[in-house]
């Protein structure tokens, strides 16, 4: 969640206090390294559990405040949007049953979610995407309202300078320009923390880097955005974009987004990142600081860094490192991994934290120096490779050994978790249980994300695939709440006695995308064989931005031959098009497209977005499917 009490840093004279105040406690913080005030010789875990809150119909719901002030419990908090929630785990040493009881707490938590959801009549989803996000999510209308989110948005688009921009290649293709940060609010994870000594934090780091592309390449659950397939894990690639805070002429330079891997061991202590980060990112966001760290910790007090703090919640590492206090009153360093997405069921995320604990504890003991056996590059690239591919990802091991991520999973890191926990004093019955698990997941090649694909697969053609998102959304819920891991899971299937009615409230929900358009310099006789070859009866005309220009329709065409005009005679798109079409919004309700087509008489209906270009087109056809089908589910409910 991070810090509340915040302000833009939009008035000079606050930003320059709190750039000194920044400074100060980098030098506070070099300080207490020096005189060894951090708590040493204890490991210590903990989690947030992110998740998503959805209605009835499996559709984001905005209820996490009302959830909040019906829950008495201090674990809860809000995150960026209304459909989102997170509950804080708390700490647990680094042994014996630790992995059973992060299991229970989190149990525990889902419960009281779950129970506290459904007076509200919502319900709670684990993953990374919720299939059935809209871009009718990610209005302003749908963030917090809280001070720190507004002011974060608007110092996020004032230094890009632009909308917010996302392209992403996988089965489909997204494009997308956005203009506010919700769309960070589209992922959920299952955050791990890990606290080390001061001392042995830049090792441990890079083996927190480098085990990280195998580990997402287990636990992948986000494959699905605004109705696209994309990468088996969509997190990275969509936060990464939403928050890019770059101008173009930044991008350009190489400068480095505010999500990011990394380009670069750490050499010496986390300083080493803390000082990277107030180098390249500016600062965005203020609050209230203490007025003299360096001289508080000269007097051996222990300084909250609420400036350091806050800044470094405002660069999102994959890997990030964290400062804290812990309750018996010592500072601490945590490396949070944030990688590992929610879901799909409680059991898999602890299994997939296991295995995490599990390689990080073998390697920081038997790897001296875990840089002499990898170059960075190759860890950067396992990192993206196992968001893209999941499991199939080519990964590079020890000395450039390379395999498959499932066979390098398989073959050398279960055993090498196992020997880990083992050393680290964990129950032997429940290594066993948590990285069977992630084995017979991997063995089975049954990851959320192959999940989620394979089940739309199964039911492609069975509905529209708003339905079918819908019925995928609500399968995943129902299975999670059994407890049984992912890979035990069956197939989501369409579920034809579903209320259909939510799925065709706007035309957005089912209009055409998949559009075949010509240009108004176009011959006709290209429109005309579009028309013949896709069997359609309307085609659109659009410039090469997008742009909606006109509509030609196959009544248009019929006039010119009745005309008698002469194929040869080079008549052009422009020559017949309606230039003036009646264009509709894809929020237009479905009950008022209808009369717009009768009133009007129009056998089509072009769907454009705010700025005039062409998204999609609603035509007869498809509203005489849609009452057809809502009309059976009717007289079967009757008959």
């Amino acid at each position: 969640m991070g810090e509340q009490n915040v302000q833009r840093s939009g008035d000079e004279g606050l930003r320059r206090a709190f750039m000194k105040a920044l400074l100060d406690e980098v030098r506070a913080l070099e300080d207490m390294h020096s005189a060894g005030l951090f708590e040493r010789g204890i490991r210590r875990i903990g989690a947030e559990q992110e998740m998503f809150l959805v209605d009835q119909a499996n559709r984001p719901a905005l209820s996490a405040m009302q959830i909040l002030d019906l829950t008495d419990d201090p674990r809860f908090t809000h995150e960026l949007g209304l459909f989102n929630l997170e509950a804080n785990l708390s700490p647990l040493q680094l042994g014996g049953d630790c992995l059973r009881q992060l299991e229970r707490e989190t149990v525990e938590v889902m419960g009281i979610a779950r129970e506290t959801a459904a007076r509200v009549g919502s319900r709670i989803a684990l993953v990374g995407i919720l299939p059935t996000l809209t871009t009718d999510h990610l209005s302003l209308d749908a963030m917090v309202p809280k001070a720190r989110y507004f002011a974060l948005n608007e110092a996020l688009l004032r230094l890009r300078g632009s909308h917010f921009q996302i392209s992403i290649k996988g089965i489909d293709q997204l494009s997308l320009n956005h203009d506010n940060l919700m769309l960070e609010a589209c992922n959920t994870s299952f955050q791990v923390h890990f606290q080390v000594d001061a001392e042995e934090f830049a090792h441990l780091y890079n083996i927190a880097q480098v085990v990280t592309g195998p580990l997402l390449a287990a636990c992948v659950n986000s494959p699905i955005l605004l109705g696209k397939r994309l990468w088996h894990e969509s997190r990275i690639a969509v936060f990464e974009h939403s928050i890019d805070a770059r101008s173009q002429a930044h991008a350009a330079r190489g400068h480095k987004p505010r999500v990011h891997f990394g380009d670069q061991w750490v050499e010496e202590s986390v300083i080493d990142i803390f000082k990277e980060d107030i180098a390249r990112f500016r600062v965005i966001l203020t609050t209230e600081f203490e007025k003299d760290p360096i001289g508080m910790v000269a007097r051996g007090e222990i300084p909250k860094l609420n400036a350091l703090r806050l800044h470094n919640g405002t660069v999102y590492r994959w890997n990030r490192a964290c400062y804290g206090i812990s309750e018996n009153g010592k500072p601490h360093l945590r490396i949070e991994n944030r990688v590992i997405p929610s879901g799909p069921t409680v059991l898999d995320e602890v299994a997939n934290a296991a295995f995490f604990f599990g390689m990080m504890a073998k390697l920081s003991r038997s790897v001296t120096d875990i840089r002499e056996h990898f170059s960075f590059a190759d860890v950067k690239a396992n990192f993206t490779t196992a968001a893209r591919e999941g499991l199939r990802a080519q990964q590079v091991w020890f000395d450039d050994e390379q395999m498959t991520a499932q066979d390098l999973i398989l073959d050398k890191l279960i055993p090498l978790a196992r020997e880990g926990l083992e050393e680290a004093g964990i129950d032997e019955s429940d290594i066993e249980r948590y990285l069977g698990v992630v084995q017979t997941r991997v063995e089975r090649r049954r990851t959320g994300a192959r999940w989620q694909l394979e089940s739309l697969e199964k039911m492609r053609g069975s509905a529209s695939p708003h339905e079918c998102l819908r019925a995928l959304t609500g399968s995943m819920i129902e299975q999670q709440e059994s407890g049984k891991p992912v890979a035990d899971w069956v197939l989501a299937e369409f579920c034809h006695s579903q209320d259909w009615r939510d799925s065709y409230r706007t035309v957005g929900q089912f209009m055409a995308t998949d559009l075949f358009t010509v240009r108004p310099d176009d011959i006709v006789d290209f429109a005309a064989s579009l028309m013949e070859w896709r069997y359609v009866r309307h085609v659109p005309v659009e410039d090469d931005s997008g742009q909606l220009l006109g509509l030609v329709s196959h009544r248009q065409l019929l006039r010119l031959i009745a005309r008698g005009n002469r194929e040869d005679s080079a008549v052009m798109v422009r020559d017949i098009m309606n230039p003036d079409p009646l264009a509709i919004g894809p929020d237009t309700s479905t009950v008022q497209a209808i009369r717009l087509m009768r009133d009007k008489r129009l056998s089509c209906l072009p769907v454009v977005d705010r700025n005039h270009k062409l998204i999609g087109l609603v035509t007869e056809h498809d509203l005489v499917a849609v009452a057809g089908r809502l009309l059976e589910t009717y007289l079967a409910e009757g008959g």
